[in-house]
Formats: C-alpha cells, sequence, structure tokens
C-alpha cells in the first residue's frame, strides 16, 4: 500500500507504465535499478527533494523534475518514473 500522499504518486506511475510497450518498461528498468542497488543515491536523492521543499517547490515540480533530468542526461519522463520510485520506497515524507 502507498504513504499516505503518495496514492497519487503511485496511480500516476502506474498510469504511465500502463500504456508503454515492452521496451520503455526495460529502460526504465534499468534506470530503477541504479537507485534500488545504490542505497546512498536514493537516499541523496531524497536531501535533494527535501530541501526543494523547504523552499516550497515540490519534488514532482517542473523545476525538480527538469533538474534531475538534466542531471542525470535522462528525459523528463524517465525523471520523473524515477522521482516518484525514490520518493515511493525512500521518503515518503517528501512532497
Amino acid at each position: 500500500m502507498p504513504p499516505p500522499g503518495g496514492q497519487m504518486r503511485y496511480l500516476a506511475w502506474l498510469t504511465l507504465i500502463a500504456g508503454t510497450n515492452i521496451l520503455p518498461i526495460q529502460a526504465q528498468s534499468t534506470l530503477l535499478e541504479s537507485v534500488k542497488s545504490n542505497q546512498q543515491e536514493a537516499l541523496a536523492l531524497c536531501k535533494e527533494f527535501r530541501a526543494l521543499n523547504k523552499r516550497g517547490v515540490s519534488a514532482s515540480s517542473n523545476i525538480a523534475i527538469s533538474d534531475i533530468s538534466r542531471k542525470r542526461n535522462i528525459s523528463q519522463i524517465d525523471a520523473e518514473i524515477l522521482s516518484t520510485y525514490v520518493i515511493g520506497l525512500n521518503c515518503p515524507d517528501v512532497r
């Protein structure tokens, strides 16, 4: 069950992957595996998200997603999926 407040992110993530074919799912799996296998990387992202929250910026905002996309050289959609995954599993307190 998703954490309180995380249900909408969880549903958005499911909606995103439901309409994709297998190749994007495999690419996303590789992307998500990078933070799944490296807890320090996931926690560093949580730290960035909390810093944004302190400034009144949502971790799911265009600003945050664009920043992740640029820093990791990934698409906006992949950045959104990555942030949703990291928040859901590692920092459900982030908004």
